[in-house]
């Protein structure tokens, strides 16, 4: 099946989203949509599947121009999306799953799940899926839910798949399994739209490529394009995709880890016998899967969770049982990873939030009183330093991209007095450039003699910036190697493998 855009444009009110989009997707076609956060890639999808209405333009397929009241008539017609989040029931079965909504039926209106795992068994068959139809959900590893999703929409007879981000959650082992998928799927004559950031999975598997950037297409490519020429289309000007840093010159140790443990109100261990130690002029980089712990220790490091086991010091000093206000007043400095929820509060101004770790004392305050002149020159100077784009100190952080709420982040916990940083997934939802700035500035804190956690499930950017790399799994460390060790290796860490 052939999908046209042409001249889709999608308004909210003052703001144009989607501005005179226009795309083609040819039959049997890997086709990825490459841009970052807010360029205008999921609300373009969300016209496909029916879920807006385009204000100008209109969608064709082959040839055809079509208008969807909803998901169930952009399914009805072809159109299939495997969601970044997977839309399953976990304490449903792959078979159940995969008939919900469309569930076959036998004499007398009774469901035919033997039925339902007969089209399981044949689409797995078909691609090499090796799934049991009986398996509950909530029992597969992450790759195989996934791959539920894609036998989900292949059983509606899909001819256009939609895959947003697929491999956020995935090992590298999964994201290459997944590829291969797509491969398969793509010579069936299934055409497929990629939707993603990440440059080397682009070239790795793409046929064509569309760079899009603030609602607009600015560029096509293909896989024979280098990351350099479409990282510069995604954002406009040239970046540099490694950050340039020397050997690093560990000292003492600063921050000592042991027997860390987590257990949950259930019963379960989030973290079970961690154990590492950063020493000072180091960066150790925690590598994994998203939900393997990894929030858990950061938050317990920082006094957000309570109840845990065993020692964490910092130059010696007991952090274990402090209040978040006390570990900051020892120096440290934290990123969380869901910047909106725990980084900034929109409606603050960005000279506000520049201050929030430092809100009870001098020299922000003297004798009760807020010094509103010192915090306008400090904001100012934050803005120029770490190149904040924002109308000025008094702009709401609401009111900047994601990549610069993160900017102001940084710039408040770099620009106290750190004695240990903590960072994680320092850039998530953040542009290339963006990304290029905030390695520099961790590399310089690493060069400055402070110990840096850096917690990513990008493994990119762990092999930019990590002297050394812990994995974890099922709230283990199953490994702490060096920085060298082949991306392999790694992925077989992440699925479990020991060191």
């Amino acid at each position: 099946m052939k999908l046209e855009f042409r001249g889709v444009t999608k308004r909210f009110g003052s703001f144009t989203a989607n501005d005179k989009i226009d795309l083609t997707v040819e039959p049997g076609e890997i086709h990825s949509l490459l841009g970052e956060n807010g360029a205008g890639k999921s609300t373009l999808m969300n016209v496909l599947f029916g879920l807006l209405d385009p204000d100008e333009g209109e969608i064709l397929l082959d040839g055809e121009p079509v208008a969807f009241d909803g998901p169930g008539d952009a399914m009805a017609a072809g159109i299939g999306m495997v969601h970044q989040h997977f839309m399953l029931i976990p304490v449903f079965t792959v078979a159940e799953n995969v008939m919900l909504g469309h569930e076959p039926t036998r004499g007398g209106g009774l469901l035919d799940l033997d039925a339902a795992r007969s089209m399981v068994r044949e689409i797995s068959a078909r691609f090499g899926f090796n799934l049991d139809p009986d398996a509950k959900v909530e029992d597969l590893p992450v790759g195989a839910q996934q791959r539920v999703e894609i036998v989900k929409a292949l059983a509606r007879d899909v001819q256009v798949l939609v895959l947003d981000e697929p491999t956020a959650v995935l090992t590298p082992q999964e994201t290459d399994e997944l590829m291969n998928i797509m491969r398969q799927l793509a010579q069936a004559g299934t055409s497929i739209i990629f939707i993603t950031h990440k440059l080397r999975e682009v070239k790795a598997v793409a046929d064509k490529i569309t760079v899009m950037r603030l609602g607009k297409v600015v560029g096509e490519g293909s896989n024979q394009d280098s990351t350099s020429r479409l990282a510069e289309l995604m954002v406009g000007r040239s970046v540099e995709l490694t950050t340039a840093k020397q050997q690093a010159n560990p000292g003492e140790v600063k921050l000592q880890v042991s027997n860390l443990t987590l257990v949950s109100q259930q019963g379960v261990a989030l973290l079970d016998n961690v154990s590492f130690d950063i020493r000072a002029g180091e960066v150790l980089a925690v590598a994994g899967v998203q939900g393997n712990g990894q929030t858990e220790l950061t938050e317990t490091l920082i006094g957000l969770r309570h109840g845990a086991k065993g020692s964490v010091t910092l130059d010696g000093t007991e952090m274990l049982g402090k209040t978040v206000k006390e570990l900051i007043d020892m120096g440290i400095g934290y990123v969380p990873e869901d910047r909106s929820s725990d980084g900034v509060i929109g409606n603050f101004t960005v000279a506000e939030n520049l201050m929030l770790n430092r809100s009870w004392g001098e020299p922000f305050v003297k004798a009760g009183s807020l010094q509103l002149g010192y915090r306008e020159r400090f904001a100012n100077e934050a803005i120029a330093e770490f190149d904040i784009r924002t109308q000025g100190p008094n702009a709401k952080v609401s009111s900047l991209s994601g990549g610069n709420q993160q900017k102001v982040i940084i710039a408040r916990e770099l620009l106290s007095d750190t004695q240990l940083f903590i960072a994680s997934q320092p850039t998530r939802g953040v542009d290339v450039g963006s990304i290029e700035f905030i390695h520099e500035r961790i590399i310089g804190l690493r060069d400055a003699g402070l110990p840096v956690l850096i917690v990513s499930t990008e493994l990119d950017e762990v092999l930019n910036l990590a002297d050394r790399i812990a994995v974890m799994y099922q709230g283990k460390i199953v490994g702490i190697v060096p920085a060298d060790t082949p991306r392999t290796t790694l992925g077989e860490m992440m699925a479990g493998a020991s060191a």
